[in-house]
């Protein structure tokens, strides 16, 4: 009655292991509220805002010109869609359980478990949202936006590749927290604040002079919305940035951070948990 089963292959560990990825992932969804649909619906609402306000706001200003030329709106979600999906990944792992929580005290439990289903759960969220928004814009106000869409297999790579760079950088944080929690909360408000100028989500990259790319040129959200509208816009070619620099950046600060986790693992303590 109390003996705990132990897998006894690898290929029942590893179902064991995405069993409970899964059921974690789920847990993570429905943390924001008891029923999973309204998680779901405030992270769409968060979004519409978010173009509404934009939209509106460079409506006012006589600003959708300079844009870049086809729809609008695509040019407001390929920026909007890549800052929240990399805003929240880094909160995501910053706020799941870490080697001292509750969870932890259950065995088939681990922070690798942890930190891969907050992820998940914000990928999931992320992408149901983009369907649900692109397919009343389609029926709404535009029956020909995805065709206008060049390339949306690189778009939804650019995507996939802008939350795992905010996964990256949520590592060193996590890494950071238990040693420096106040700290390390300011650092990462501050950066996630600084990425509703530094991502570029509201300005073409190309149409900046050199000494502005300097400024930005350090952030993997600057990047990915510069490469998506590239692969988004038949007549834009990003001529200053590159998703490659991105992709080692994030292997880079993933593996800083996995190595500070494991560090921080091992002198785990309980008494982490009161200073939060």
């Amino acid at each position: 009655m109390f003996q705990k089963t132990v897998p006894t292959n690898r290929a029942s560990s590893a179902v064991n292991i995405l069993e409970l990825i899964y059921h974690n992932t789920v847990r993570s969804v429905r943390k924001a509220h008891g029923n999973a649909f309204m998680s779901i619906a405030v992270s769409v609402f968060q979004s519409l805002l978010f173009v509404l306000f934009f939209y509106i706001m460079f409506s006012i200003m006589g600003l959708k010109g300079l844009a870049l030329r086809g729809d609008f709106v695509i040019f407001l979600l390929t920026g909007i869609f890549m800052f929240m999906t990399h805003n929240k990944a880094v909160g995501a792992v910053l706020g799941s359980e870490g080697p001292s929580s509750a969870m932890m005290q259950h065995a088939p439990m681990n922070t690798f478990i942890s930190i891969l289903s907050g992820m998940l759960s914000v990928l999931y969220i992320q992408v149901l949202a983009i369907i649900l928004i692109l397919f009343v814009y389609d029926i709404a106000m535009n029956p020909y936006v995805l065709t206008e869409i060049v390339d949306p297999a690189p778009v939804m790579g650019m995507l996939l590749l802008s939350w795992f760079s905010g996964g990256a950088v949520g590592m060193v944080f996590l890494a950071l927290k238990p040693w420096l929690p106040g700290l390390t909360a300011t650092l990462s408000n501050v950066y996630k604040r600084a990425n509703m100028i530094a991502s570029g989500k509201m300005f073409v990259a190309n149409s900046l002079p050199s000494f502005m790319i300097a400024l930005f040129d350090w952030n993997p959200l600057f990047h990915t919305i510069d490469q998506a509208r590239g692969f988004a816009f038949i007549n834009y070619v990003p001529r200053n940035t590159n998703w490659e620099y991105v992709v080692y950046l994030s292997l880079t600060l993933l593996m800083i951070g996995l190595m500070g986790e494991f560090y921080t693992r091992r002198h785990a303590s309980a008494s982490w948990s009161a200073r939060r």
